[in-house]
């Protein structure tokens, strides 16, 4: 029998060993930045309304915390016989209104088909009220350079703010920029 730590310990067995690792963390952050840039390129892109909450936080910086006004949903957009529970992931169809920002059509437990003008938005579930529920999406934190978290918290006190959002074909979602259109008047 093959003794395994004598034939790992051998400097000629280890050396392609230890670059093959090597390569494999260098793909997999390549991999990782690619799928960014690729959901920006490549996704379907839509608009969200609103409000910033807390933007500071001493250990990670400057950041806006952003609550979706189609974060809450009406119990009547749920399209399932049983209904939903907390934590469960759901699939929120979107559709562009006149003024560009996507509202909330339908809530579904598995990912509806998109019709033109719709995106599709993956959530979970947070809590299960009487007549509606509430949803996160992942896209409620927003680093922001530093000092700018204050601006934009003051701003989203008097008006909703647009979040631009890119989707993937393959699901991911990633907030391209955060805009005041008020304040660029």
């Amino acid at each position: 029998m093959i003794d395994l730590l004598t034939w790992a310990s051998d400097p000629a067995r280890r050396r392609p060993l230890l670059r093959l690792l090597v390569a494999a963390q260098v793909v997999y952050v390549l991999g990782v930045a690619g799928a960014g840039y690729a959901t920006t390129a490549l996704g379907q892109h839509i608009v969200l309304a609103t409000t910033p909450v807390d933007p500071r936080d001493l250990l990670y910086g400057d950041f806006v915390r952003l609550r979706y006004a189609v974060s809450e949903a009406p119990l009547s957009q749920w399209h399932e016989a049983a209904p939903p529970r907390r934590r469960q992931g759901v699939f929120v169809l979107l559709a562009a209104g006149p003024d560009s920002l996507s509202t909330t059509v339908g809530v579904y437990p598995k990912a509806p088909m998109a019709g033109p003008n719709q995106a599709v938005l993956r959530a979970w579930v947070t809590d299960v009220y009487r007549h509606s529920l509430s949803l996160r999406f992942n896209l409620e934190r927003y680093y922001v350079p530093e000092g700018s978290g204050l601006r934009l918290e003051k701003a989203g006190r008097l008006h909703p703010l647009r979040v631009h959002v890119s989707i993937a074909p393959w699901g991911q979602a990633r907030i391209t920029r955060v805009e005041d259109v008020v304040g660029k008047k």
